[in-house]
């Protein structure tokens, strides 16, 4: 991909949720860093002890045959697809422009981590919003309950008054005996 222009929402489409985790693939992290994923992988596998378990794992096999069954892609796609991709968390990622020490692969890190810190921004926003909503269910709630008490009051007061025969007040005609 020599004049891939790397957009966004280009990186956001190539962000998974795996093992609980947002990361990207190597194949897709070296087609961004205009490399071939055995470059990438290469240079990874050379530089292991700067990539622990959480900057940095391999699918399962299980993990890979499943992640490959949700995506129906063309013959084109599945290039690159045969062995179990390496998945970068946002610090393996972070990580990967101190091995592929090009001016692009600094260049793209920065774009995706910026774009990683929006998403968990939007997160931790989406989660305050959750939070807020919650807050105003409970007081909806307990003025529900107020207000049926009211209600169970009122009931109660009209429900012991006999309705009396009213005396009539005021200017009462002679030939009219009662109103």
């Amino acid at each position: 991909m020599e004049n891939l222009i790397i957009t966004e929402e280009y990186i956001l489409k190539k962000i998974y949720h795996i093992r609980g985790q947002k990361v990207m693939l190597d194949r897709d992290l070296a087609d961004i860093y205009n490399v071939a994923t055995k470059v990438l992988k290469q240079s990874v596998k050379r530089n292991m002890s700067r990539f622990p378990e959480d900057f940095m794992f391999e699918m399962t096999i299980e993990e890979f045959s499943d992640w490959r069954s949700q995506f129906v892609t063309s013959n084109s796609d599945n290039m690159g697809l045969r062995y179990a991709p390496f998945c970068f968390t946002e610090q393996g990622i972070a990580m990967l422009s101190s091995i592929l020490n090009s001016e692009k692969a600094i260049n793209v890190n920065i774009q995706i981590i910026r774009i990683f810190t929006r998403i968990r921004q939007i997160l931790l926003d989406h989660s305050q919003l959750k939070l807020d909503i919650e807050i105003i269910k409970s007081r909806l709630n307990e003025q529900d309950q107020n207000m049926e008490i009211v209600f169970k009051y009122l009931d109660h007061m009209t429900a012991d008054d006999v309705p009396q025969k009213r005396t009539r007040i005021g200017f009462k005609p002679d030939n009219l005996e009662s109103c």
